[in-house]
């Protein structure tokens, strides 16, 4: 279980969402609840109890226009992601809150707010070799990325380190960003019939455009209309199977974040 309250996180990152939705009604923009915020909306009609995060998709042309344009946002809330942060360590954004502190991982260490991430939506190959193909390679190129930003003596000075250092060796940290965009670019998001939703998610996450993606649709969400895919259970049922079932303590995962302080900002953060 997480060492922090949970409910006041959760309210936080509903802050943050309701900002980003006001933000794209405003601006004409798509976005859709994805993964566990969607099996909340569509179980819970909110949170998942023990849920930590929120996830939202947005299609690359939209997303890439968010990036363009944070001024868009309220001016505590920052999009962050390689485009704008060089020291940025993934491969998708995220819109935190500058007035929180957050640090996920001691030895990822990249400083940041309460957040919520915002996973590009791009185009992917049809066929379920080629889509696996494409998935592998994704996979490849996000460890890359990892063992990059990794701390490479976090198991010590031993074996465990060899991996990140050499991958420090082969590529630079621009080289191994401009790799992971360029494969997740490869296929055009409006001239595709398919589309990953959430490539995090692998092959489990790429469906149809129109039937299953469709237009952004409200669902209901703490009390507030936020956005879903036009077919949710077919989205659901093919990454989590039922999904309508919550799963035994086991199953149910927390961050259990290194840090984290709701009242502080992080630029004053002075750890």
């Amino acid at each position: 279980m997480a060492n922090y309250e949970i409910r006041p996180l959760q309210m936080k990152l509903l802050e943050i969402t309701l900002a980003i939705h006001k933000c794209c009604q405003e601006h004409n923009l798509r976005y859709y609840l994805v993964d566990g915020s969607l099996i909340g909306a569509v179980r819970h009609k909110g949170f998942i109890p023990w849920d930590d995060d929120m996830d939202i998709c947005m299609p690359r042309p939209d997303y890439i226009k968010l990036t363009e344009h944070p001024e868009w946002l309220p001016k505590q809330y920052e999009f962050v992601c390689y485009e704008n942060d060089k020291k940025y360590p993934f491969s998708f954004g995220k819109i935190q809150d500058a007035n929180t502190t957050i640090i996920e991982r001691p030895h990822m260490y990249y400083l940041g707010g309460a957040y919520v991430d915002i996973f590009p939506i791009d185009g992917a190959p049809d066929g379920k070799l080629r889509q696996t193909l494409f998935n592998m390679k994704y996979k490849f190129l996000r460890k890359v990325l990892y063992f990059w930003f990794r701390d490479p003596y976090k198991h010590g000075h031993g074996p465990s380190c060899w991996l990140p250092l050499l991958v420090r060796k082969i590529w630079t940290f621009d080289k191994a960003q401009e790799n992971i965009k360029r494969h997740m670019m490869k296929y055009d998001f409006d001239k595709c019939k398919t589309v990953a939703i959430n490539l995090e998610d692998g092959t489990k996450s790429m469906g149809d455009k129109e039937s299953v993606l469709g237009n952004p649709t409200p669902v209901e969400f703490e009390g507030h209309q936020l956005m879903g895919l036009r077919d949710n259970h077919a989205y659901l049922s093919k990454l989590f199977g039922d999904y309508m079932t919550p799963p035994p303590a086991s199953g149910q995962h927390q961050h259990n974040f290194h840090f984290l302080d709701l009242n502080l900002p992080y630029r004053e953060y002075k750890g």
